[in-house]
C-alpha cells in the first residue's frame, strides 16, 4: 500500500453541517474540545436554525458548526471552510457561499437521493456542478449505509442506528486531523451512562469511521496541526454562556455574597441559566420564572433582600424588562442584567447573532434612567466581564446591563483558568453605622449610597419607584426631582475611574483607526494584523466600557486621519460617538446578516478608505 501522505498546515478551518436531527452540533462540540485539549487554539461558531425541527433535508432545516484551530493564536472561526462535512444535499446548497477555493468536501453519498435533491432545491442531479463547486476535493463516503452495516449487531431499529452516523463522520475527520478518540469516548461513557447500548454503539461507529480514513489514503492526506505556544496554566474550552455563568459565581465568592438568578428562558440566554442551576453546591439560588418581568422583579428583591442579584435575557426580554429596570434605577440597588443579542426586530432571527440592542440598553426606558453598559468581547472575556459588571454593581449601588451576543455565547475558546487570587476585590456598599445611617445619603465622591437590607437592625427604610428625598420619604419636589436626576447621571458617570484608558492595538496614530465594541473583536484584530502585515498604516480600538466611555476615547481618535466604526448593526455604535465625541466624521461598516463579520468585507471596507 502505498504510504499515506501528511500535511501541516499552520491553521485549518472545518465545517460540520447536515439536516437539524444529524447532530453536528454535538459532533462539532467533540470535535472542537478534543483539539483544544491537545494544545491547539480553536474558535468555534455553531451556526443553527431557530425552529425546533424545520422540514427535514430542506435549506431552511440545515444545521452547522464551524471551528477553526491552528498552532498560533486564533481569533475567528474562519471566513472560509477548508472542510465540509455535508450530510445532505441541503448542506452543500446551504455551505457553498462559506468554502475556502480548492477546499475538500466530504459527503454522505446515501443522502443525495433525487427525492434529498428535490428538497433541497437542486434542478439537476449535479449539486456540485449547480452550487458551483467544480475545483473541489470531493469524497463520496457511504456514511448511512456503513453505519448500517457497523450496527447491524446490536438489534437496534433503522432510526436508532442512524442516530450515529454523525459519529462516523467525526472518527473520518478525527483521522484526518489526527485527533486521538479518548476524549470522545469518556464523553459518550458519561453522558449515556444509564444506556451502555447507546455508548457501545456509538463508539464502535466512531472506531468504524475513523478505520474508514485508512480507505481514502489514495483520495485525501491527512493533515497535522502542531499544538499552539500558548502560557502555561490551566485551560479548559469554554463558551460564552458558560463563561458568564461562571464570572458571577467567581464574584459571589469574591463579595461574599450568595448569588441570586432569576431569569426566563430565552434564547440564545437560557444556557447561562442551565448552567448556574447545576451549582447548587456553590451556594448559587436560581429561579427560573413565568416570564421576562417576574425574572427581573425576582432580582431586584432578591438585590433588596442582599444578594449578587442578576438576570439574562436577549433583546426581547430587554424590552419587557424595561419598566424594572428603571426600578433598580430609582431604587438604587446593585443589578446584573445580561443581554445575550440576537437578530431583531421582534421574534427577529432567534439563532442568529446581532449588536443591534446597543440603544435600547443605553436608552430603553422611560425618563431619565441611566446605568452603565458593558460589552464582552470573546467568549471566554465573557467571565471578566461578568465579574466586571458584578463588582462595578455591588461597589456603585446601580444597575449594570452587560452585552454579550450569540456568536460569542455559542461560540467557544481555550480559556486560561484564573486563581481566585489573581482577581479583583470586591467590596460591597454595606450600611455599617445605624446611628447615622440615611437611605440616600451619598459618598461624596463616588454618590453611591450605602446598601442596607431586611434583618438589619436600624437600618429600616422606605424603598419603591416613586422619587425620594434624602431621607427616603416619597418627594414631588421638582427642585429634589432635578436634583435626584442629576446624581443618578453622574454616578455612572463617576464609575469611569474603574475604566480602564483605552488601548490601540497598532500604531498609536496613523491613517485609519477601525473602531469595534464587543464581540466584533476577534474578526476585527484579525484583519487590522493582516492588514499591518501588508504594510497598511491600520490601527484598532475596541470598547468594552460603552457607558461611561473610557476617558482618553477622544485622545486616542485625535490622532488618526479617519475613523471607521464597524459593528453588527446599523449604525448605533457610531450614532452614539457622535453625540458623546463630537468633532469627528464617523464611516462606517455595517452587517445586518445573522452572521459575523468576514475578515474579506472587512478588508474591502477599509480599503476602500485608505484609496479615498
Amino acid at each position: 500500500m502505498k504510504d499515506a501522505k501528511v500535511i501541516e498546515l499552520e491553521e485549518v478551518a472545518i465545517r460540520f453541517s447536515g439536516d437539524s436531527g444529524d447532530g453536528m452540533q454535538l459532533t462539532g462540540t467533540l470535535f472542537s474540545d478534543t483539539t483544544a485539549l491537545i494544545g491547539n487554539d480553536i474558535s468555534t461558531f455553531p451556526d443553527y436554525p431557530s425552529e425546533i425541527r424545520a422540514p427535514q433535508g430542506t435549506v431552511g432545516g440545515v444545521s452547522g458548526f464551524q471551528v477553526q484551530f491552528g498552532k498560533k493564536e486564533v481569533t475567528t472561526p474562519g471566513d472560509y471552510a477548508h472542510v465540509l462535512v455535508a450530510m445532505n444535499p441541503a448542506a452543500i446548497k446551504a455551505n457553498a457561499r462559506f468554502m475556502d477555493p480548492g477546499g475538500t468536501i466530504i459527503y454522505d453519498s446515501d443522502s443525495f437521493t433525487e427525492k434529498n435533491l428535490q428538497k433541497a432545491g437542486y434542478e439537476t442531479d449535479d449539486p456540485f456542478t449547480e452550487s458551483n463547486l467544480l475545483d473541489f476535493r470531493k469524497i463520496a463516503v457511504p456514511i448511512s449505509n456503513l453505519t448500517r452495516e457497523s450496527l447491524k449487531d446490536f438489534g437496534l431499529d433503522n432510526k436508532s442506528i442512524l442516530r450515529s452516523k454523525n459519529m462516523f463522520a467525526l472518527g473520518l475527520v478525527c483521522w484526518m486531523f489526527n485527533r486521538p478518540l479518548d476524549y470522545i469516548e469518556e464523553f459518550l461513557r458519561s453522558k449515556f451512562a444509564k444506556k451502555p447500548v447507546v455508548v457501545d454503539s456509538n463508539i464502535k461507529v466512531l472506531h468504524d469511521g475513523y478505520n474508514y480514513g485508512m480507505n481514502l489514503q489514495h483520495q485525501t492526506p491527512t493533515y497535522i496541526v502542531h499544538s499552539a505556544d500558548i502560557e502555561n496554566g490551566t485551560y479548559r474550552n469554554i463558551n460564552g454562556n458558560q463563561a458568564t455563568a461562571w464570572g458571577f459565581i467567581a464574584a459571589a465568592e469574591k463579595a461574599g455574597l450568595e448569588l441570586f438568578l432569576g431569569s426566563y428562558p430565552i434564547t440564545p440566554a437560557t444556557e447561562i441559566l442551565s448552567n448556574l442551576s447545576e451549582r447548587k453546591d456553590l451556594g448559587v439560588k436560581t429561579f427560573q420564572a413565568e416570564d421576562e418581568i417576574a425574572g427581573i422583579a425576582s432580582a431586584i428583591g432578591a438585590a433588596f433582600a442582599g444578594d449578587l442579584a442578576i438576570t439574562t435575557t436577549s433583546g426581547p426580554g430587554l424590552a419587557l424588562k424595561s419598566e424594572a429596570i428603571g426600578l433598580a434605577v430609582m431604587a438604587e440597588l446593585p443589578l446584573v442584567v445580561v443581554n445575550v443579542q440576537r437578530g431583531g426586530p421582534s421574534t427577529g432571527l432567534p439563532t442568529k447573532t446581532e449588536q443591534s440592542d446597543l440603544l435600547q440598553a443605553l436608552y430603553g426606558r422611560n425618563g431619565e434612567s441611566p446605568v452603565v453598559v458593558l460589552a464582552a468581547s470573546s467568549p471566554s472575556d465573557c467571565f471578566f466581564y461578568a465579574y466586571r459588571a458584578a463588582k462595578i454593581a455591588l461597589e456603585r449601588m446601580v444597575p449594570v446591563i452587560l452585552l454579550t451576543d450569540g456568536f460569542l455565547g455559542n461560540g467557544s475558546e481555550p480559556w486560561k483558568v484564573p486563581k481566585m487570587s489573581e482577581l479583583p476585590s470586591i467590596t460591597p456598599r454595606i450600611a455599617k453605622d445605624a446611628a447615622t445611617f440615611k437611605a440616600y445619603q451619598r459618598d461624596e465622591n463616588l454618590l453611591a449610597r450605602d446598601w442596607a437590607f431586611p434583618g438589619m437592625a436600624g437600618f429600616e427604610h422606605r424603598i419603591g419607584g416613586l422619587e425620594k428625598n434624602a431621607s427616603g420619604t416619597v418627594s414631588h419636589d421638582p427642585e429634589n426631582h432635578q436634583i435626584n436626576t442629576e446624581i443618578r447621571e453622574a454616578k455612572v458617570q463617576k464609575v469611569v475611574d474603574l475604566v480602564p484608558d483605552l488601548e490601540v492595538c497598532g500604531d498609536e496614530d496613523g491613517d485609519v483607526l477601525v473602531v469595534g465594541w464587543g464581540g466584533t473583536f476577534g474578526h476585527l484584530i484579525s484583519t487590522v494584523r493582516e492588514m499591518r502585515k501588508q504594510g497598511k498604516n491600520v490601527s484598532l480600538a475596541q470598547f468594552n466600557y460603552i457607558k461611561p466611555l473610557p476617558k482618553n476615547t477622544a485622545e486616542v481618535f485625535k490622532n488618526f486621519k479617519k475613523i471607521v466604526v464597524c459593528e453588527l448593526n446599523m449604525g448605533q455604535f457610531a450614532s452614539y460617538l457622535r453625540d458623546k465625541i463630537p468633532g469627528y466624521h464617523y464611516h462606517q461598516i455595517n452587517k445586518v446578516k445573522g452572521l459575523p463579520f468576514t475578515a474579506k468585507e472587512l478588508k474591502e471596507g477599509i480599503n476602500k478608505l485608505l484609496e479615498e
